[in-house]
């Protein structure tokens, strides 16, 4: 899928967030983790996609399932104010 330039960006942002579950960006873009991985690893210089699979890697806090159930946001609520 082509995504436009805000779209992607907005993607690569919510990736490297430590809290935002995968399910968040799939449920906003329709992006599985599968598709998720294929489109960091085609956008992303090598060294900052082995960098961010690092990252990603077992944290619990990417997985909404693994999270503790009162956590029900994908970002914290002051996170993205008006402009």
């Amino acid at each position: 899928m082509a995504w436009n330039a805000e779209d992607l960006s907005r993607i690569i942002e919510m990736a490297w967030e430590d809290r935002t579950p995968f399910e968040a960006i799939e449920q906003q873009f329709g992006l599985n983790q599968t598709q998720l991985v294929r489109l960091m690893r085609r956008e992303l210089h090598a060294s900052s996609f082995r960098l961010w699979r690092a990252r990603t890697a077992g944290r619990v806090t990417k997985h909404a399932a693994l999270r503790h159930p009162d956590i029900t946001r994908a970002y914290a609520p002051g996170q993205y104010k008006p402009r």
